[in-house]
């Protein structure tokens, strides 16, 4: 029996026009995107305050990883349990416990003063943000007409990169204008701020989530389909209002019925093989190393020679590079495909991470950091800003797309949360092992993420479809379908 609608009573809006509904969406996508927008501030805001950090608590070397990267074991266990929480609780609701646990872990991690109590809060926030980054995909998907959802699943991404080119510009703002991270800054040192300045954004995600309306899938789900009536009514043209939400029903009625294959459990080692595909599509897009550059390069480009000051710029300008380039990644997505731009981008990504790996085989030594010499240092950076070109504008925002569309809905939340971990996993293992590699060998290193840009070409081309134009019902069948045979 249907739930009572707080809407039903509401005066009809007269029929708006496809812009004006394209509009509204688009409103709605960059709203939830926000999320996004906390998952690339928070990964990065660290990377101007590592070297503090580790003066500050006394971290081995050798531990540095450990702490960069605790952040991001929450985030993992967010991302698993935030597609069951959106499934139980709603999207918008989970939207806002993340942004509360955001801005609690943005005060208390910049207030820390230990190694054990800065890596406990850093753990809140990633659960978060972790939350953060499965709800967003599922609910920009959801509410988003397919001919341009891969365009509005792009902000996901786009969100990440402006997280990211704040974090790493507030970072050098608060540490030129103190003279270094090291230095105080009113009551507290620079880098302390770095953290503190969260609760901004995080505040902006929790207000936002409560003025946006709730996915229709969830909602007719749940029996409540005179709301998702309603908010179909805002996304969609009014002649097909009932259409959509008869197909979405549907959807919903013929996967109940197929109670395991509405499961993410299956007979491929536990798991149905799209989810695995998922799995696999977003490991390969951390493994790569991207995050390195975003964590790491202001320590990195530190050690190789270059100053401060000129780090941290550095690292700014490969931020907006990464935000700049995204913009492609939204314009073509829809027009390109999903499955090329990815084998483009898997390609410039093997190109690029070969040339760094050369650069760096030619470095001296110099009082135990490695230097290059030359023309050296410049080709390691342009190769840089290539490999960040080469994701930034395929395999970062499309990967987040394909887990929005590439599950049954009746999975999606669930399964997105898997791939979510996993990405989040992988990150945590990039960032852990990044400073044990690079004291060891960093042409090895490069190496290595050369070798899995390289992998992730012969991945896309054997086991990835195309979603551009179709509808999410329809690539649910298909995977229920391709499930039935496994």
């Amino acid at each position: 029996m249907e739930k009572r609608s707080e809407v039903s009573g509401a005066t009809p809006r007269p029929p708006a026009s496809a812009k004006q509904l394209n509009r509204r969406v688009t409103a709605l996508a960059v709203a939830a995107a926000i999320g996004g927008f906390l998952f690339g501030f928070d990964s990065s805001v660290i990377n101007g305050a590592v070297n503090s950090i580790t003066k500050t608590f006394g971290i081995p070397e050798a531990a540095s990883g450990i702490t960069v990267a605790s952040a991001l074991i929450g985030c993992a266990v967010g991302a698993y349990a935030g597609g069951r929480m959106a499934d139980r609780w709603g999207r918008i609701r989970v939207m806002f416990i993340a942004s509360i646990l955001f801005f609690v872990s943005s005060i208390f991690a910049g207030l820390a003063f230990a190694t054990w109590d800065f890596i406990i809060w850093r753990l809140v926030g990633g659960l978060g943000i972790g939350i953060a980054s499965v709800i967003a995909p599922a609910y920009i998907s959801e509410v988003s007409p397919q001919a341009i959802r891969g365009r509005l699943g792009s902000f996901q991404q786009l969100a990440i990169t402006l997280g990211i080119f704040a974090a790493l510009l507030s970072d050098q703002i608060f540490a030129v204008t103190a003279g270094s991270a090291d230095a105080m800054l009113g009551p507290i040192p620079a880098w302390r701020w770095m953290f503190i300045v969260g609760v901004v954004p995080s505040v902006v995600y929790g207000v936002l989530a409560l003025r946006l309306p709730e996915s229709p899938r969830y909602l007719a789900a749940e029996g409540r389909n005179d709301e998702a009536r309603e908010v179909l009514s805002q996304i969609v043209p009014t002649e097909t209002v009932e259409t959509s939400l008869h197909d979405i029903n549907d959807a919903i009625e013929t996967e109940a019925k197929l109670t395991k294959k509405s499961s993410i459990r299956g007979s491929r080692f536990g798991l149905q093989p799209i989810v695995w595909i998922g799995i696999i599509l977003a490991i390969f897009q951390q493994f790569v190393g991207i995050n390195v550059i975003f964590y790491y390069s202001t320590t990195l480009w530190q050690a190789v020679g270059f100053k401060e000051s000129d780090s941290f710029t550095i690292s700014t300008i490969t931020s907006v590079v990464n935000v700049a380039v995204t913009f492609v990644a939204i314009l073509l997505v829809d027009k390109v495909g999903r499955r090329p731009m990815l084998l483009a981008g898997s390609i410039g990504m093997t190109v690029s991470l070969g040339f760094m790996a050369i650069a760096f085989s030619q470095a001296d030594i110099v009082n135990g950091n490695p230097s290059l010499p030359g023309a050296w240092g410049i080709v390691a950076l342009i190769a840089a800003n290539l490999f960040v070109i080469s994701f930034g504008a395929t395999w970062g925002p499309l990967m987040w797309v394909l887990l929005g569309e590439m599950f049954p809905p009746s999975i999606r939340a669930a399964a997105l949360g898997v791939g979510s971990a996993a990405n989040w996993i992988a990150n945590f293992v990039v960032t852990v092992t990044f400073p044990v590699l690079s004291s060891v060998n960093l042409t090895l290193t490069y190496g290595i993420y050369a070798l899995f840009a390289l992998l992730s070409f012969v991945f896309v081309l054997a086991k990835i479809k195309e979603t551009k134009g179709r509808s999410l019902e329809d690539m649910g069948k298909d995977a229920v379908t391709s499930t039935s045979r496994a």
